[in-house]
């Protein structure tokens, strides 16, 4: 039990779940740590290189079963994105749209011989995937996208645009959700196909050790089985949403937690006026109110968590999950680096690069208002949306 497990959560986990994260602490511990405030002043990231060390260990794809993946429980996957987003959220975002959007996607939606062609190579890390939803013009109102995929022949015909895609830039697949004359349909698109190009998005002041891109779609040609044949209508992408929020709700509490951790043992140590920050009341006042949101956000994955693997999850108790812990933690981010003062803002510490990422995390795969209008339909019965 560390400091900030106030009510003792760790005996609530399995022993196979304290292996699982465990594991994937020491492999960031190891592999992230030492590197990521570089990565992230540079703008760079070796994801390849970290997609087949994360394969190795079976991230990528964990919750999903068959295909190389290594079917583990919903929990487990969530305190893999704990350890991760503890790290960075940038890495977290790497595996959680590896796997819980596009191989998620192909998996839930996909023909078997998609399944057989791009799970296997995924879940080891050699090749990468990517989820093309939102669009330049279109982010919270997908519904409204302008992709267009049109019959011709046998083949279908993919024009439009994707923007803010994570992975895009490396991507060895896109996940491409098009409108046609039959609704909205998914689309497995090797990102070599003539007509598709990607081009990285720079100057980012967020997410700085991830990788996103456009995709530009121009008249792309697809044989008839790049479709996915079991994706009908705009429910199929956003059940993909609400399976990569569940490891957002987790990976939220990992950011706050490593913020909480390293503001602690600062303030424990910095003396000013003859006694350590932490000995002053209104720093244990702050330090008191963020060990608490943060125990009550553990709380909350760990429910969610353990509903997922009853088979009873919904999409709006996700909803409430993210809405609650990415809050949280970007007010516990906040809070800690009025603690660390001037050494709040230096990159030595990971406080201001938590904070900023987690303004990204905010507002991706759902922004909180979208999240509030979710709730307030399940208490209200009546859609606020339009």
């Amino acid at each position: 039990m560390t400091a900030l497990d106030l009510l003792d959560l760790d005996p609530s986990l399995t022993e196979e779940e304290r292996q699982i994260r465990d594991v994937v602490r020491r492999l960031v511990d190891d592999r992230v740590r030492p590197h990521v405030a570089d990565w992230y002043e540079e703008g760079r990231v070796p994801a390849r290189e970290l997609a087949r060390e994360f394969g190795k260990l079976g991230l990528l794809g964990m919750h999903l079963s068959g295909y190389g993946c290594a079917g583990a429980s919903a929990v487990a996957y969530g305190l893999a994105c704990q350890e991760l987003e503890a790290a960075d959220s940038g890495v977290r975002s790497l595996v959680s749209v590896q796997g819980s959007l596009a191989m998620y996607a192909i998996w839930r939606y996909g023909s078997e011989e998609q399944k057989q062609r791009w799970l296997p190579p995924m879940a080891t890390g050699e090749a990468i995937g990517c989820f093309g939803l939102t669009e330049p013009d279109h982010g919270s109102d997908p519904g409204s996208m302008a992709t267009r995929a049109r019959r011709d022949g046998d083949d279908w015909v993919l024009t439009g645009g994707k923007m803010w895609i994570t992975n895009a830039p490396i991507a060895d697949v896109a996940v491409i959700w098009a409108r046609t004359d039959d609704g909205v349909r998914g689309f497995a698109v090797p990102m070599d196909t003539p007509g598709v190009t990607a081009r990285e998005i720079r100057r980012k002041m967020s997410l700085r050790a991830s990788l996103t891109g456009e995709i530009v779609l121009d008249d792309v040609r697809l044989p008839a089985d790049a479709q996915l044949p079991e994706a009908v209508g705009l429910k199929a992408p956003l059940s993909c949403l609400t399976e990569a929020r569940h490891g957002i709700v987790w990976g939220a509490v990992g950011a706050a937690r490593d913020c909480l951790e390293t503001t602690l043992a600062y303030a424990i140590t910095r003396t000013q006026f003859g006694r350590p920050l932490a000995g002053f009341q209104l720093t244990q006042a702050k330090l008191a109110d963020m060990a608490v949101e943060l125990v009550k956000a553990q709380l909350l994955a760990l429910h969610l968590g353990r509903l997922a693997d009853a088979g009873r999850l919904r999409p709006d108790q996700v909803s409430v999950g993210k809405l609650n812990n990415v809050r949280e933690a970007l007010a516990i981010a906040r809070q800690c680096r009025t603690i660390l003062g001037a050494n709040g803002v230096s990159g030595e510490y990971p406080v201001l690069r938590h904070a900023n990422n987690l303004e990204s995390v905010l507002t991706y795969e759902g922004t909180s208002e979208i999240h509030q209008l979710i709730v307030g339909q399940r208490l209200t019965g009546l859609s606020a949306f339009a």
